[in-house]
């Protein structure tokens, strides 16, 4: 609710305000959102169809289930990960709103935009170490320990590839907040 005064960025619906360059990034990253979203809703349906399988295998039928967890585990860390972007754009975070009511907007403005760069730093770290993490699982070939043993690729390019994503709208609402406090002075 803090976050409440101005509209999200990229509202699902919701035409795009600006022009020039920041306008074709937020519909781009819009658009990319926009995927991510819906792969991240068909991960977690995947997920949720991988488990109750597993369960109705696992007591109905005593059969062995060790493929089962991993899958349903790179679908969720998938969905989480490739959709913190569109969660950003839309400000869907949790945000502590006693906070916000006592500053002026002034102050709030401030206030957002240091929670903003300081979220971007953040997730620019966790970013570079995921990449980091999906290089060395590349070239060792490494891969999780159970006989199903998918290849560590799998989930830290998911991480990866989210957290970029995420530094990327981070990046943009930095932008966008400091061009719109630079109009009104």
């Amino acid at each position: 609710m803090s976050e409440g005064v101005k509209p999200p960025l990229l509202t699902a619906g919701q035409p795009f305000r600006r022009s020039g360059a920041l306008g074709v990034l937020e519909r781009a990253l819009g658009a990319i959102n926009q995927v991510t979203l819906f792969f991240g809703m068909t991960a977690l349906v995947l997920a949720s169809f991988v488990l109750t399988y597993s369960v109705f295998s696992r007591y109905l039928f005593k059969a062995a289930t060790d493929w089962q967890d991993e899958v349903a585990v790179f679908c969720i860390v998938g969905a989480v990960f490739l959709c913190g972007a569109w969660v950003q754009a839309q400000r869907g975070h949790v945000g502590i709103e006693a906070v916000a009511s006592i500053l002026s907007p002034r102050v709030n403005r401030i206030r957002m935009i240091a929670v903003d760069l300081m979220s971007l730093a953040f997730c620019g770290f966790f970013a570079w170490k995921s990449w980091t993490l999906f290089h060395e699982a590349w070239v060792d070939k490494m891969t999780t320990s159970s006989t199903f043993s998918p290849p560590l690729t799998i989930p830290y390019g998911l991480m990866g590839a989210g957290m970029t994503l995420l530094v990327l709208q981070l990046l943009l609402q930095s932008v966008v907040r400091l061009a719109e406090i630079g109009e009104r002075e």
